[in-house]
């Protein structure tokens, strides 16, 4: 039970916005749908209709992808430049294609159901710990200010980053990462923070220090009740335990704990490098992440500056030698002063300036390796592999939205837009045990669009019969391709 109430008091409850992505592979999908069809021929004539309706999405999307990766070839940092040269092409020409990739790339990661990270998910990052311990700060000067904002200028957006000028970061997808150890280090300043709050608190500075941000705090806290009613459903909330938050006991200071921190499970970072008037650099960095905790999530920023001390490092390590040096001196002023109190009192003092060096020093090696696991565990890919991705995950999840939707429609029968967004999430959380926010409208559009649903007099949605589904979209190209394969050639 103890320990059950001290991992209690490390959790911190995070609230976030549940997604619209469908975290099912397809052909998971595929399966276990058509074993929930009771007829054989049903069940045949379903998985024919899923594979017509990949094909058909697939060719809608092709010709889009291939403007974006046209595009991408002249703004591709590794050989970009000498496409571009070959082009002839005038400044303001440049600028234009260059908003036209943005356009693209931005409707494929709203598509693929990526956001936008905001001030909010960075502060997290700012004022979190978890294996990431120093400060980051991106080198602003060598970013460039133009390319970002010329396009939000254009397509303005709401709860833009304050950063959106320089680099834009984007996530998807929620994960946990749980690190056992037995941080002796961390322990070790989080007993010292909490020394230096008790000496805050005892001397009345603490009030001083905090009152803005307890009044900010219980201002962000009221405005999170009066919406909990409303966004309740729509809210994923994920746990984190902290070190800082840990229960002093000789248990939990000497032996091993776990912390947890809630990951981004996808991450991808878009910036350009700063450049000079006469020699301007026009390629446009790409690059795609996996698994980023949320406390850690300045390890994707680009363009950082090495880590140093925190001012709050400095503050500590010369408020510990004015004191070392203020009670030496007291020391050495009495009658009887003893050699003991005065080697105890440069032992106290060298001590804790050593053990705020030696910490930073362990921290930047920290930083060092999770730096080097970001580029070789964490990357899995950039430029236009990353696109690559993007395009065949906008394909994946348009598919999968359509099955669902045409699956409920055609086992529970005719439904509103909202019965059938409430059945389709329902479906996934019933028979996959995961829960998404289902994005009924577009998959509608979808179905409209193939010709498979249609509207009666009061607006209630319903499918056609699987047969004559099958009948309009019609033998595909694939299939053509699939059958000359397997007739042998005379």
């Amino acid at each position: 039970m103890g320990s059950l109430a001290a991992l209690a008091k490390m959790k911190e409850v995070i609230k976030l916005e549940r997604e619209s992505v469908i975290p099912i592979l397809k052909l998971k999908l595929v399966m276990k749908l058509s074993y929930l069809i009771e007829q054989p021929a049903d069940r045949t004539d379903f998985m024919k209709l899923c594979k017509r309706m990949e094909y058909t999405i697939r060719a809608w999307y092709l010709l889009q992808f291939e403007d974006l990766m046209q595009l991408y070839t002249l703004f591709n940092p590794v050989n970009g430049a000498e496409k571009l040269e070959q082009q002839n092409l005038r400044s303001d020409e440049i600028d234009v294609l260059e908003q036209n990739f943005l356009r693209f790339f931005f409707k494929v990661m709203e598509k693929s159901n990526f956001k936008v990270v905001t001030n909010e998910e960075m502060d997290v990052a700012h004022h979190g710990q978890y294996l990431l311990n120093l400060p980051i700060r991106v080198d602003e000067s060598k970013l460039d200010k133009n390319l970002f904002s010329r396009y939000f200028k254009e397509h303005p957006q709401e709860n833009l980053p304050e950063f959106s000028d320089k680099y834009v970061v984007f996530r998807r997808g929620i994960g946990i990462d749980r690190t056992t150890d037995y941080f002796f280090m961390e322990k070790l300043d989080m007993l010292i923070a909490r020394f230096w709050q008790w000496i805050l608190r005892a001397s009345k500075l603490e009030k001083f220090l905090s009152r803005k941000t307890i009044m900010r705090r219980r201002t962000d806290s009221q405005k999170a009740d009066e919406t909990i009613g409303e966004t309740e459903l729509q809210d994923l909330y994920v746990e984190r335990i902290q070190l800082k938050k840990m229960e002093l006991n000789m248990q939990n200071l000497v032996g091993k704990i776990t912390i947890q921190e809630p990951t981004f499970d996808r991450m991808i970072v878009v910036y350009r490098r700063a450049s000079s008037d006469d020699k301007k650099d026009r390629g446009i960095y790409v690059k795609h992440f996996k698994s980023i905790p949320m406390a850690d999530m300045e390890l994707v920023l680009p363009e950082k500056m090495n880590p140093s001390l925190t001012p709050m490092d400095w503050v500590k390590f010369l408020s510990s030698v004015v004191i070392g040096l203020v009670t030496l001196v007291s020391s050495l002023e009495m009658p009887k002063s003893d050699i003991w109190v005065v080697i105890a009192i440069l032992s106290g003092v060298i001590g804790y300036c050593a053990k705020i060096y030696f910490s930073f020093q362990q921290n930047l090696v920290t930083y060092q390796n999770l730096i080097t696991q970001s580029m070789y565990d964490k990357q899995l890919d950039s430029g236009r592999g990353t696109l690559l991705h993007l395009c065949d995950d906008v394909i994946q999840q348009e598919v999968k939205e359509v099955i669902v939707s045409y699956f409920i429609l055609m086992e529970q029968g005719k439904a509103t837009i909202q019965d059938l967004d409430f059945r389709c999430e329902e479906l996934i959380k019933d028979e996959f045990g995961v829960q998404c926010n289902f994005d009924v409208v577009d998959a509608v559009q979808k179905l409209e669009k193939l010709g498979l649903v249609t509207r009666d007099t009061i607006g209630r949605i319903m499918c056609v019969p699987l047969r004559r589904a099958n009948d309009i979209i019609g033998i595909t190209t694939e299939e053509l391709v699939l059958k000359a394969r397997r007739t042998p050639a005379a």
